[in-house]
């Protein structure tokens, strides 16, 4: 069993790096920015050590394990006790985090060699990790609030870490208030859990407690209103988080950050908080129908719009952030109709292929003098091969092609769609299907427009190119490959390693399952025809990708001109930001809002102060008339007021009373 102190420094690892990073490397020892890279490898290291030996731990144990370590608040029934929880849900996630963080942070470390602000940049990413990994470990739903906030706010920094670049720092922005909004359900929620602390105290539970939130006896406590409000509430922080419809747009801007960020925050971590969120108050959004049937509406738009996007965008790193939306879009849907363990199970799979191809992505514009767009790339196959090889993995198993770990994580959510009594979810299932054939699109539309065909020139034909490089067409320093390998090995074995179908000789069937969720389910078996299905869907959407974008191109100019109205309405990516950024800020909130507030501010609140000033003053100047320096007036005042106080204890029987007393 890990022992308390070692959980804990799963958490603190990560921020002593930040600490000696911020307060000693970069103030002091400047010239040698490289030490700064060493010790936070270092230290992610030994918290992802640490994250076996906890998984270990847990697998070993029958229960969950809870550290209460100490009380915060403690006010009659109101009390915050911090501590941390480690149950089989949170030890998955601390090997996801600490394994892809170390994997990034080691591929950054050729990738921003030349970056002015190296030691700036391990810090963040040191203080981001540490944050991640006290959400996940946080007993307490304010504790964990807090880490939420904190991987807020690293995200910010991290989005804009290129401060003078304008288009940065916008995006760093938008990141920021976009999330914050989900964060007002999220903060809401918490304040009305905290309406029943009186009735939970009376069965000696405490609803800010994750595991007594989450206990049956706790669900029946509370009204079936108040669990859809909680709920909701707290599904909609992890719509900002996870960038899912309607507040999904800040994500593709994101990209802005430096390549291994998005690979770490936008693919593996941060945008799967919110899913983690979910699952982690499973029981709660189980108990609320309405709950469940909006997820699953929501999860569904969310994959079909972006999959949508994907087609239309030439930057490979926006293609690869919706691509992140959508698939978190399936991750939503899993949780809405019930299917726990897929949903977790995809959320891991996604989060080492997504990372592998974001990386790949930034080992591409490396070679290629700094652009991102694909209409400058082509034919890097030939100069590229372990980045060509680790990036068709990786496209594979987003497609969900058998035997990569995509495949069989997406065919558990599929089957459990197809096999659910609800008749809702037989529908979307359809949908999902849909879905699947544009994610096999869109990836092998990127595969044939990088990798194939000839070379269109990189950054020197790109105009829009941020930050130029020299270009050099061939694979990157062993520190940006060696991840990919990793990651791509990662993504060959992990699907049927991790929760296999039968038992694979030590490997039991669906362990995974088991170990998440302990308690007695139904398991939806694999489905052959289910797996075929969505496999021959696959590989029609290459096939279609095949045809329209490496063997006739002339085609797809057709399709474009004929679906004029279409393309135009994706290029501008459904006129969502429009409607954001031109009407709802800048007409309704600057032009009606703000002017209303203005003018409020100016006649109403102000007003009421010039009021209160002026009869003060007014009042002052009347009793200013009685100061007029004679003494007989002011001992016709004194005379007057001693005549009106025995006036009116007169009438109070105060006088009789005393001089009954003396006779």
């Amino acid at each position: 069993m890990i022992p308390e102190l070692f959980l804990w420094l799963i958490i603190f690892l990560p921020f002593i790096s930040f600490a000696i990073i911020s307060i000693f490397i970069r103030p002091l020892i400047k010239q040698t920015d490289i030490i700064s890279s060493y010790i936070s490898v270092f230290a992610i290291s030994l918290s992802f050590i640490l994250s076996l030996w906890a998984l270990i731990s847990v697998f070993s144990s029958d229960d969950k394990i809870i550290l209460n370590t100490f009380s915060w608040i403690h006010i009659g029934a109101f009390k915050i006790n911090f501590g941390l929880l480690l149950d089989p849900l949170s030890a998955v996630m601390l090997i996801v985090v600490t394994s892809v963080s170390l994997l990034v942070q080691i591929y950054s470390i050729g990738y921003m060699h030349d970056d002015k602000s190296f030691s700036r940049y391990f810090a963040y990413l040191s203080l981001f990790t540490s944050s991640m990994l006290g959400l996940v470990l946080s007993v307490n739903i304010i504790q964990l609030f807090i880490f939420w906030e904190l991987v807020g706010l690293c995200s910010y920094l991290l989005i804009g870490f290129w401060v003078t670049r304008p288009s940065a720092a916008a995006a760093s922005k938008k990141a920021f208030l976009m999330t914050r909004i989900g964060d007002i359900g999220f903060l809401i929620a918490i304040l009305y859990l905290s309406k029943f602390i009186d009735v939970f105290a009376a069965e000696s539970l405490d609803p800010f407690l994750i595991t007594d939130l989450s206990n049956h006896l706790s669900i029946g406590l509370l009204s079936i209103n108040s669990i859809t409000i909680i709920s909701i509430g707290i599904f909609l922080g992890a719509i900002g988080k996870s960038g899912q419809f309607p507040l999904h747009t800040w994500l593709p801007d994101a990209m802005e950050g430096p390549t291994p960020v998005s690979a770490l925050i936008h693919a593996a971590t941060m945008v799967a908080a919110g899913v983690f969120l979910v699952a982690r108050f499973y029981h709660i959004f189980e108990a609320s129908a309405i709950t469940m049937d909006i997820i699953v509406v929501i999860g569904i738009i969310t994959i079909l719009l972006s999959a949508m996007l994907g087609l239309v965008m030439t930057d490979i790193k926006r293609v690869l952030a919706y691509s992140t939306v959508s698939q978190l879009g399936y991750m939503m849907l899993a949780l809405g109709v019930g299917a726990y363990v897929p949903a977790i199970f995809h959320l891991f799979t996604h989060a080492y292929f997504k990372a592998l191809l974001f990386l790949g992505s930034g080992n591409i514009s490396h070679a290629s003098g700094g652009t991102f767009d694909m209409r400058y790339f082509g034919g890097l196959r030939k100069f590229m091969p372990l980045t060509f090889f680790s990036f068709l993995i990786g496209s594979l198993s987003l497609s969900g092609i058998f035997p990569l770990a995509g495949f069989w994580s997406k065919d558990e959510i599929l089957t459990n769609l197809y096999f659910s009594d609800h008749i809702l979810h037989n529908y979307v299932f359809y949908f999902a299907l849909l879905g699947a054939f544009f994610t096999a699109l869109y990836m092998f539309r990127v595969i044939f427009l990088t990798f194939y065909g000839d070379f269109r020139g990189g950054a020197e034909n790109d105009e829009n190119v941020a930050h130029r490089i020299p270009i050099h067409l061939s694979d990157p320093p062993k520190t940006m490959v060696l991840p990919l390998i990793i990651l791509a090995s990662c993504t060959i074995l992990f699907g049927y390693l991790v929760n296999p179908t039968i038992d694979i000789f030590f490997i039991k069937a669906h362990w995974l399952s088991n170990f998440l969720y302990s308690e007695e389910h139904h398991h939806v078996s694999f489905s052959i025809s289910i797996a075929f299905i969505s496999t021959v869907i696959a590989f029609s959407g290459i096939l279609l990708s095949y045809i329209l974008y490496y063997k006739n191109q002339n085609f797809l100019n057709k399709i474009k001109n004929r679906l004029t109205h279409l393309h135009n309405i994706l290029e501008n990516k459904y006129f969502i930001d429009y409607l954001y950024e031109k009407i709802i800020v800048k007409i309704v909130v600057y032009q009606y809002v703000a002017k209303f507030l203005y003018w409020f501010d100016q006649h109403i609140v102000d007003g009421v102060i010039q009021m209160v000033d002026q009869s003060s003053k007014k009042i002052a100047f009347q009793f200013g008339k009685f100061q007029t320096g004679q003494l007989q007036n002011y001992a016709l005042f004194i005379t007057i007021g001693i005549l009106l106080i025995f006036i009116f204890f007169a009438f109070n029987n105060k006088i009789w009373n005393i001089i009954n007393i003396s006779l």
